[in-house]
């Protein structure tokens, strides 16, 4: 996964000349995955999906394309060989992502729970998650550890299944959680920021 980390991390260097890019890690993994899912998908789609404009759209795809992850075609763009291996890298760390409804512990409307397998020995407080979440637009973030076939918030509560009922369903529900998974949950005003807000907590663990 630190290849992965690396090459993503790489694409967001400031390369003379020309301005710094004004989009981030987050917005470089979302276009890999709405490539993966819908592609080949065109440049405007991908603007409104990611939440950019059309001169930073371009800018990421040109840094995809030079980094030979992604193909354009008259269609649109689709992944190569090496974007599919990269994708799959990143998918096999966060498997899955699922909306929540508002909880006992979620901060407001708009919140959305990411799975990252086996890093729960890297959560230490859940701050530096939850600091990560409001760099990255969002109002906060839960991290939630998977421990002996429960749920355990760091600091705060050593079984969710037990002190916050609503929220450990609705997570045991929607997400196959393994000892050591970590959830975290970005709580934010947008479905968007919420989702990047999540992203960057968990990027955090890597």
């Amino acid at each position: 996964m630190m290849t992965v980390k690396k090459i993503l991390e790489e694409l967001l260097k400031e390369r003379a000349p020309g301005p710094s890019p004004s989009f981030s890690v987050f917005h470089v993994m979302k276009a890999l995955e709405l490539t993966a899912k819908e592609g080949p998908i065109g440049r405007g789609k991908l603007s409104r999906e990611l939440g950019i404009g059309e001169g930073a759209t371009r800018t990421l795809l040109n840094r995809l394309i030079d980094a030979g992850l992604i193909a354009t075609s008259k269609p649109g763009c689709s992944l190569t060989k090496k974007g599919e291996t990269i994708w799959n890298d990143f998918q096999s760390i966060f498997p899955q992502k699922v909306k929540l409804e508002k909880s006992e512990l979620t901060l407001t409307n708009y919140n959305i729970a990411v799975l990252i397998k086996g890093y729960g020995d890297k959560v230490k407080t859940g701050i530096e998650q939850r600091d990560a979440a409001i760099l990255a637009g969002a109002k906060g973030a839960t991290t939630l550890i998977f421990k002996n076939q429960t749920l355990i918030q760091p600091g705060i509560s050593e079984n969710v299944a037990r002190d916050f009922p609503e929220i450990f369903n609705q997570i045991t529900k929607q997400l196959e959680l393994e000892e050591n998974d970590v959830v975290v949950i970005g709580s934010a005003d947008t479905w968007e920021k919420a989702e990047y807000g999540a992203l960057a907590a968990g990027w955090t663990l890597i």
